[in-house]
């Protein structure tokens, strides 16, 4: 018996495709609203414009009599095929939608269009479909229809065909499903059994190195499934040949505008992808998407199973009477949402608060501004919690040292023997005209970190970039802290010389830098150095690596080197809370996202309104544990200017 399909459309698209089929199938034209037969195989829903009111519906009553569909139609002079849907599983033409018109130009102008469309199908055609145009069009959907009843549709799913009704060129495009979409998605509960974390065996792809999989293994999902110019969760790349080392800028489209991701090595192929997994780290960092947030209530009321707030962290006493702050102090008795996170100290689940577990700007009214501290990506779920813990102590080391004004001693780069790392810096000072400069920034912990600084030896341009990195190998930290620190150079030279006076004002009103960007354009000053002087004095001796930096472990598994790193911690009575940010996204290949806090540890805040040391007391008492002072600090004592951290 031949297949029968059923379709919903009328047009010249519609009756193109059943003249096509109908003499080979079984085709039943009706409206959606209408009982759908119990023997369809395949429903059609084709229109000669678009109609996402009935694409939702079609949704609806397909994926409830569990029908797989396909749908086309013409928008803008465009024809969109797909993607075909099948009723029990994820990526349906809301989720299509959704990332077409995300990564388009006019987003917000075609999220409102596609909401006010009317609801009743009509008849009317788009301005620039054309009855060659929508031939072509049924000939690709006749040809979808046929692979689709034979057995052939996975090409066809989470995929969207455009052609260009003007000159029928044609291109394929993949989406990705949308963690949160109301129509096919089924997030779950998060719950404090999902936050259980147990630490798993994760090889080294080399000895000298700290990954368990390699960007070659990588390199062909992250561009197929996260990069494509019209339906990508990243939608475009530029290489930026003005810098030293490779630089690529991926930018990541959302719907309040455009975000750029960098990624910065010795190839462009490496620093593409290094790009896209920013972007994928970005993603699911931004705000819940792989769970449910389901707990909402006081902190009085969780005490038992909750972080307190305020080991983390919290703003300045004047900062929160100002009335245009955007944020309030904490009160124990005020309801908030918490995700679950696992404490690797206490061994336990244990709840934190949403705004410091994701970006704090998209998680509503809250206590404390937070950024992407403590957020990383990783091939494993232990490589993500390293890399995690990497840029905390990164941060935290360059604040600790910043507020204390610490006299680091000073690193001789060729006493590390090591070539790469002097060709880099024989390329920076060549090319740049700027001299570096590095500091061992390693606090109580041991865990090697590093201040890095690049000095303008030109008469105009930026005159300081200031720059960090952190890993149990401090070659490698320092490596890292190099490109960013190049990643920095030129790009902001001109901006410095047009709008010098306004950041002239910052250096006598900390409070004027607001921003990222502000804060290292002000250290772009001359006029800003001396504030480094702590750090620049010459005085002092080079020392070699081999004094300042104990061998890092010989390890072959990465477990082991995180596990060495959380020992330490523990001595330190240091917490590391991880929150699971992982979504469907990047769990399809196999990549993870997590979120580490520490509290205790410094976490970076920009704009100098939003500096967060109240209640964090390492930062008044580390300084003498390390021998820099003979007493503990005061809080007035700390440095009063903005970080230079760009």
């Amino acid at each position: 018996m031949a297949a029968l399909i059923l379709m919903n459309g009328r047009g010249l698209l519609a009756d193109f495709v059943y003249h096509q089929l109908s003499g080979n199938y079984l085709i039943k034209r009706q409206s959606i609203v209408e009982v759908v037969p119990d023997e369809t195989e395949l429903a059609l829903v084709l229109h000669d414009s678009w109609h996402p009111s009935v694409h939702q519906k079609a949704e609806e009553r397909f994926r409830e009599a569990g029908i797989p569909w396909l749908r086309g139609f013409i928008s803008f002079g465009e024809g969109i095929i797909g993607p075909f849907v099948r009723p029990d599983t994820s990526g349906c033409s809301c989720c299509a939608d959704m990332r077409r018109i995300i990564a388009g130009p006019d987003r917000q102008e075609m999220w409102e269009f596609q909401r006010r469309l009317p609801a009743e199908e009509g008849i009317h055609q788009d301005a620039w479909a054309s009855r060659i145009g929508l031939s072509q069009m049924a000939n690709l959907i006749s040809n979808a229809v046929r692979r689709i009843l034979q057995g052939e549709s996975s090409n066809l799913e989470e995929k969207m065909s455009i052609t260009n009704m003007k000159t029928l060129s044609n291109s394929l495009h993949i989406f990705l499903p949308n963690p949160s979409c109301p129509m096919c998605s089924s997030l779950p509960n998060d719950t404090s059994e999902l936050a259980q974390i147990r630490l798993e065996s994760s090889p080294k792809i080399n000895d000298s190195g700290y990954r368990s999989r390699s960007m070659d293994e990588l390199k062909t999902v992250l561009v197929k499934d996260y990069l494509d110019y019209r339906t990508g969760l990243m939608n475009g790349k530029m290489q930026d040949v003005r810098l030293p080392f490779a630089d690529v800028l991926v930018n990541m489209p959302l719907f309040g505008g455009d975000e750029g991701v960098a990624g910065r090595s010795n190839s462009y192929e490496t620093s593409e992808l290094t790009a896209l997994l920013e972007g994928l780290e970005r993603y699911c960092g931004i705000e819940p998407r792989g769970k449910r947030t389901v707990v909402h209530d006081s902190y009085h009321h969780l005490k038992d199973s909750a972080l307190n707030p305020t080991c983390v962290g919290v703003h300045e006493t004047d900062q929160y009477k100002n009335p245009d702050f955007p944020f309030k102090p904490f009160k124990p008795d005020q309801p908030m949402s918490w995700v679950w996170g696992y404490s690797l100290l206490e061994e336990r689940p244990i709840l934190v608060p949403e705004l410091l577990a994701y970006y704090s700007l998209s998680c509503g009214d809250g206590f404390v501004y937070e950024t992407s501290n403590g957020c990383a990506i990783g091939g494993t779920l232990v490589e993500a919690i390293f890399h995690a813990i990497m840029e905390v102590v990164e941060r935290d080391s360059f604040l600790l040292t910043w507020y204390a004004r610490l006299p680091l001693p000073r690193l001789d780069l060729r006493s590390a023997n090591d070539i790469e790392l002097q060709l880099m810096v024989d390329r920076i000072t060549e090319v740049t005209g700027y001299d570096l400069y590095f500091y061992n920034s390693t606090m109580e912990h041991e865990i090697p970190s590093v201040w890095a600084v690049a000095k303008n030896k030109r008469s105009r341009g930026v005159n300081i970039i200031c720059a960090a990195g952190a890993n149990p190998d401090p070659v490698r930290a320092v490596k890292s802290s190099i490109y960013e620190l190049a990643g920095m150079m030129f790009r902001d030279d001109e901006k410095l010389e047009k709008n010098r006076q306004k950041y002239k004002k910052m250096l006598k009103d900390p409070f004027a830098v607001r921003t990222m960007e502000d804060h290292g354009m002000l250290y772009g000053l001359k006029e800003a150095e001396e504030r480094l002087n702590f750090l620049l004095d010459d005085h002092r001796p080079l020392r070699t690596f081999a004094e300042e930096f104990k061998e890092p472990p010989a390890n072959t598994d990465l477990k082991d080197d995180l596990q060495d790193i959380l020992q330490r911690f523990r001595r330190l009575n240091l917490d590391v809370i991880v929150v699971d940010q992982t979504t469907t996204i990047t769990e399809r290949n196999g990549l993870y996202c997590v979120k580490v806090l520490i509290p205790g540890m410094l976490p970076m805040t920009f704009g100098h309104h939003l500096t967060r040391v109240k209640g964090l007391e390492r930062v008044l008492k580390v300084p003498m544990q390390l021998g820099y002072e003979k007493k503990p600090l005061l809080y007035e004592q700390l440095n009063p200017f903005p970080h230079p951290f760009p």
